[in-house]
């Protein structure tokens, strides 16, 4: 029988990314993702449910990912679960589902810092330079003077 563990996800961060390095050398990075799930229930009220993932990138993904990520951005992250264990310093037995995250995507634009002046702040023409004339003007018409 043939296995398959892969995920899909799309969210947004609810941290910002933690970046680190293995004693060899290899960058990693936590985060932590919530995925919100809208539904309407039988009685007709509207519901939202809200799964919180841990998911973790390694090497150049990792820099990355840190590099453009923050508290609050969307993101979709491929990757696949892995069980971690551990035992309590008072002996009890714990156990979490962590996503390892193969690949991701930005799902939005840059930060909000990052953007360009709105069109309406552009600079005005230079002194002595003349304005494009406006579209639909006909300038081949008689000047009245």
């Amino acid at each position: 029988m043939a296995n398959l563990n892969k995920v899909l996800l799309m969210g947004r961060l609810t941290r910002d990314p933690e970046l680190r390095y293995t004693p060899s050398g290899t960058a990693v990075t936590d985060f932590g993702m919530a995925v919100n799930r809208r539904f309407t229930t039988r009685d007709g009220e509207k519901r939202d449910e809200t799964c919180f993932v841990q998911v973790t990138l390694f090497g150049k993904q990792a820099d990355t990912f840190c590099q453009y990520m923050s508290k609050g951005r969307p993101v979709f992250i491929e990757g696949r679960l892995r069980l971690d264990s551990w035992t309590t310093q008072d002996g009890q037995k714990r156990s979490r589902l962590r996503v390892v995250g193969e690949r991701f995507q930005f799902v939005s634009g840059p930060r909000a810092e990052e953007q360009k002046a709105p069109a309406e702040e552009q600079k005005a023409p230079a002194p002595g330079e003349e304005e494009p004339p406006e579209e639909g003007l006909n300038l081949d018409d008689e000047i009245p003077f």
